[in-house]
């Protein structure tokens, strides 16, 4: 076997080659990160399961960190990188984290007690908020003197 065909069959160069086949679809083969929703009952998603959640994603993303470094030493090997293959990885990864920072803000809120959802865009907020986290609704109605 050639060294050129030795080199097309490692396990980088196959989920290289994955990742370019999933960049003609906008790097999307399967279907996007399912993030945690925000309950509109705080306490409908017990501790145990974001437990169990934020450990599987913590795993996750501990994979994609190695997946990463590993694609970048086989294309710095092979003195040749590509951007975009490098790119597609580096977004999943940051979607991985964007989800595990969630998870762990909403088993803090668990752990403090949430006070509700915003009903802009239902993210969780803590008891004495005025202001949704994420979009900035105003959560506590002010009342003008008459």
């Amino acid at each position: 076997m050639s060294a050129l065909r030795r080199l097309t069959r490692t396990p980088a160069a196959e989920r290289a080659r994955d990742l370019l086949a999933r960049a003609g679809n906008g790097g999307r083969a399967r279907a996007p990160l399912a993030a945690l929703p925000a309950p509109a009952d705080p306490h409908a998603v017990s501790s145990a399961e974001l437990e169990r959640r934020r450990r599987d994603v913590a795993r996750r993303l501990a994979e994609q960190h190695w997946d990463l470094g590993g694609l970048t030493y086989e294309m710095a090997v092979r003195d040749h990188f590509r951007l975009d293959v490098l790119q597609l990885h580096a977004a999943r990864l940051q979607e991985l984290d964007a989800e595990l920072s969630q998870l762990e803000r909403l088993a803090k809120l668990d752990d403090a007690g949430a006070a509700g959802s915003c009903p802009t865009c239902s993210a969780l907020y803590g008891r004495g908020s005025g202001f949704c986290s994420r979009c900035g609704t105003q959560l506590v109605e002010t009342v003008s003197p008459a």
